[in-house]
């Protein structure tokens, strides 16, 4: 169930509501509490963070929010069934990864003090990233293999996807190219209805916006 009538708040300092269009120091963050799921609570920085480094990708507050309540719902769910833990040198890979994205050692340092976050954080943020597409792959990665006639509607129906240079490819040319994005689909919409399952069962409280 989802309210947004449960108002809690810690606020440790004060800071301008313009900082989900700028960078904001860490010291300037209020510690706000924007969602409360099954008793464990989302907060402003958790947000900010999550954008900085990429974890999640939403053009606003309320956005993301969403999506870091999704993630929230999985790694629950992940933790009741303790799937294989992946390897520390893919832990590594994917920490380096995220580190990847900032142009110099000193930005990435910048972002960590930004966001409140150390790097054994960000390690295992990492690994989180990895265990929820781990339990996605073995959930979600088979799916019913498309007839002929469901590939041809869909690539009937979705020409902008197999176009290049502004000519459609033909639909022997491109099938495999087309087989494969259905299936993409088919999967993305069996983990929507998954976490849409999770949502219905969790205790989900958003607070609105000040």
């Amino acid at each position: 169930m989802r309210s947004k009538t449960f108002c809690v708040f810690l606020c440790f300092s004060v800071a301008s509501a313009a900082w989900w269009s700028a960078p904001v120091a860490a010291a300037e963050i209020i510690e706000r509490v924007l969602a409360v799921v099954d008793g464990s609570i989302i907060t402003l920085s958790e947000a900010h963070a999550a954008t900085r480094f990429g974890l999640v990708s939403a053009d606003t507050l309320d956005a993301v929010v969403d999506r870091l309540i999704d993630r929230r719902l999985a790694l629950t769910e992940i933790d009741r069934y303790a799937p294989p833990e992946p390897t520390a040198e893919n832990i590594d890979e994917a920490l380096a990864a995220m580190q990847a994205t900032f142009a110099s050692p000193d930005q990435l340092q910048a972002a960590l003090a930004e966001t409140g976050l150390t790097i054994v954080q960000l390690r295992r943020h990492a690994r989180d990233e990895l265990r929820i597409r781990a339990y996605e792959q073995e959930r979600f990665g088979y799916v019913m293999q498309p007839s002929e006639e469901e590939t041809l509607t869909y690539y009937r129906a979705n020409p902008a996807q197999f176009t290049t240079g502004g000519v459609l490819r033909p639909f022997d040319d491109a099938r495999a190219d087309v087989r494969a994005a259905l299936l993409a689909e088919r999967r993305s919409q069996l983990a929507r209805e998954w976490l849409a399952g999770l949502r219905r069962r969790a205790n989900i409280n958003v607070l609105p916006a000040r």
